[in-house]
């Protein structure tokens, strides 16, 4: 087997039909959806229109790490790719990006370029964390067009910097390949994280063992945006909030922890300002004061 693509629903049960349904699938590929006990009929669904995806139905929301190692421990690809189900995948987008593995053998984990419903670019990954370009996310600085492509951020906003091939420190789960050798090397996603944040802990992972993470444009994937979590915008600030604070604990000297608490709470008090008291969003005052408390 040649590539195993792994899709984690939960509730999505419209869109994850429109996510199979345009993927090119070949004879040396299989697919797996991992359904994480939705009760929107999504189990029903793929197992009456798509008869030939594996099917694994979870008992309860296991979260997206630990439901995509369950479909990594049963893939039998030489890549596997993990899929959003709030994706829908552009041409052969799959099978390029697959190549582009393949005629690259230091890359071990690789995304594609994603673009919004409307055709435009959607941002995702950056530079690896670290305190300084923390510093520049949670003060806005990084935001600065003519200053942000310089301070090596955490998040590449720049929509120039994906109409190219280029390797980055992490890429996001949306539409992540993983060549088999960073698994058996590294080990799977890390179960502690729920939803999140897994995608950045991985890739420091595997940079550390050697392996370059990348972004090429050769295939593309629309990816409707937080529909896979409910659609909603508070899980995600919270989650990366929540993310930033474990990938430090874990990967950073016990130093750096409590500077990271100061930034964030400082980057919660600028947003309730600016999002939720000059901008009039109650929905973003009250998730950025819960991540003040939970940072």
């Amino acid at each position: 087997m040649e590539l195993s693509i792994i899709i984690v629903s939960y509730n999505t049960k419209e869109l994850l039909a429109e996510t199979i349904a345009s993927i090119r699938l070949k004879p040396t590929w299989e697919l797996l959806v991992i359904d994480n006990a939705s009760s929107d009929g999504s189990p029903d669904m793929v197992r009456r229109k798509f008869p030939g995806v594996v099917l694994v139905e979870n008992r309860q929301n296991l979260g997206f790490a630990k439901a995509n190692n369950k479909g990594i421990g049963a893939a039998k690809g030489e890549f596997v790719m993990l899929l959003n189900s709030d994706t829908k995948v552009c041409d052969d987008a799959i099978g390029s990006l697959l190549e582009f593995m393949k005629s690259s053998p230091k890359v071990g984990i690789a995304s594609c370029q994603l673009n919004n419903p409307d055709g435009s670019i959607q941002p995702q990954g950056g530079f690896l964390p670290r305190l300084s370009n923390i510093a520049f996310w949670m003060l806005f600085i990084d935001d600065i067009p003519w200053l942000g492509k310089y301070l090596w951020p955490y998040h590449v906003n720049d929509s120039k910097a994906y109409l190219n091939e280029h390797r980055t420190g992490w890429v996001g789960g949306t539409a992540m390949m993983i060549r088999k050798g960073v698994i058996d090397k590294i080990g799977l996603l890390d179960e502690e994280i729920f939803m999140y944040g897994e995608d950045v802990e991985y890739c420091i992972r595997a940079r550390r063992a050697g392996f370059e993470v990348a972004i090429t444009p050769k295939g593309k994937i629309i990816h409707y945006g937080q529909k896979s979590s409910g659609g909603a915008q508070k899980p995600a600030w919270l989650g990366e909030f929540k993310a930033v604070k474990y990938v430090f604990a874990k990967h950073k000297p016990k130093w750096e922890s409590p500077v990271l608490r100061v930034l964030l709470k400082t980057g919660a008090l600028l947003r309730m300002l600016v999002f939720g008291i000059l901008q009039g969003r109650k929905d973003a005052y009250a998730a950025y004061k819960e991540a003040f408390w939970m940072a």
